[in-house]
């Protein structure tokens, strides 16, 4: 079985925490945020982790991390 390459982009987007869920941050907090209120972009700064439902497609992009 040949080595498997890692998607560079997915690479830069996603961590994995120590007991293998797949952290990943929020959208939505870079540009237009005088319309969001100072609660939703607070909630925005905080990391938020994988549903399983992507979770294999993620995973196949990211092997070795």
């Amino acid at each position: 079985m040949p080595k498997l390459k890692t998607h560079r982009g997915a690479a830069k987007r996603f961590t994995v925490t120590s007991k293998g869920k797949i952290k990943r941050s929020k959208a939505f907090a870079s540009h237009i945020l005088t319309k969001k209120t100072t609660k939703r972009k607070r909630a925005l700064r905080k990391a938020a982790l994988v549903k399983s439902a992507n979770f294999k497609e993620i995973k196949r992009l990211i092997p070795y991390l």
